[in-house]
């Protein structure tokens, strides 16, 4: 999808190749072509993100970060682009091949050639694309856990309107052994897993204007308090988006 902001941000986003489509959620771009320096804020929607980061200095940088449960703030990054990969969570086992446990809501520098990708690849996103696709196939050397796969394929599906024990019961795998599962890899319970689930699927409506909750919240007070939690504002601020300061807003597609 190319979308064409009413801003100085250029967004681009494509799915994957449908045989990573268990791994990978979106392989996307933005560019800002503004030269003024204004800090944003990245909201947690419960994927693990590998960026590469070109300035117009031609300062180039790879990192990473784990599931975030708060939101996290980017410092400004006027005349830029930036390539990334949104993984699902099982990419962390199957393709990072580490815990993020430790690293919850931190920022993870890599060094240049992390997965074979270099400043140049930021030349065509075209062929990043084609070069993620071909990376990622090379990486994945095993079978993914079907209980895995069905878990957040459920949780996607249900938008976030589920229940912990549904889940389990659902894929077959007990409430305990996913948490530990989710705290070792993530950090986070299965429950804070399914509540970013849900709070992103509310942030169309939000920017919409709408803020009487859509999804199962118990009431308004509860969904104004989740907003805030993983937002750090109230929807009416949240949706205003003053100077594009939440860039998942500012993308979000308006269909």
């Amino acid at each position: 999808m190319w979308c064409p902001l009413k801003t100085d941000l250029e967004y681009i986003s494509l799915p994957p190749q449908e045989c990573l489509s268990h791994l990978i959620e979106s392989i996307w771009m933005v560019r800002n072509h503004s030269e003024d320096s204004v800090e944003s804020i990245i909201l947690p929607d419960g994927k693990i993100d590998l960026f590469l980061f070109l300035d117009e200095t031609g300062y180039f940088e790879i990192f990473t970060g784990g599931i975030c449960n708060e939101p996290i703030i980017k410092h400004p990054f006027p005349k830029s682009v930036m390539f990334a990969i949104s993984f699902y969570p099982t990419a962390a086992e199957y393709i990072f091949k580490r815990s993020f446990s430790d690293s919850l809501n931190k920022k993870i520098i890599l060094p240049p050639g992390f997965m074979g990708f270099y400043k140049e690849d930021m030349q065509d996103f075209k062929g990043f694309y084609r070069k993620v696709c071909d990376t990622i196939q090379g990486i994945l050397t095993e079978p993914i856990d079907n209980r895995k796969i069905r878990l957040f394929d459920l949780i996607n599906r249900s938008k976030g309107e589920t229940k912990v024990e549904a889940v389990a019961s659902e894929i077959g795998w007990s409430s305990r052994e996913i948490n530990r599962y989710f705290r070792k890899w993530f950090g986070i319970p299965l429950k804070t897993y399914i509540d970013i689930i849900k709070f992103c699927n509310s942030l169309k409506q939000v920017k919409s204007g709408h803020f009487y909750p859509e999804l199962n919240y118990a009431d308004q007070s509860h969904f104004i308090r989740v907003v805030k939690k993983f937002s750090g504002t109230k929807p009416s601020v949240l949706s205003k988006n003053n100077n594009d300061r939440f860039i998942q807003l500012t993308t979000l597609s308006d269909d």
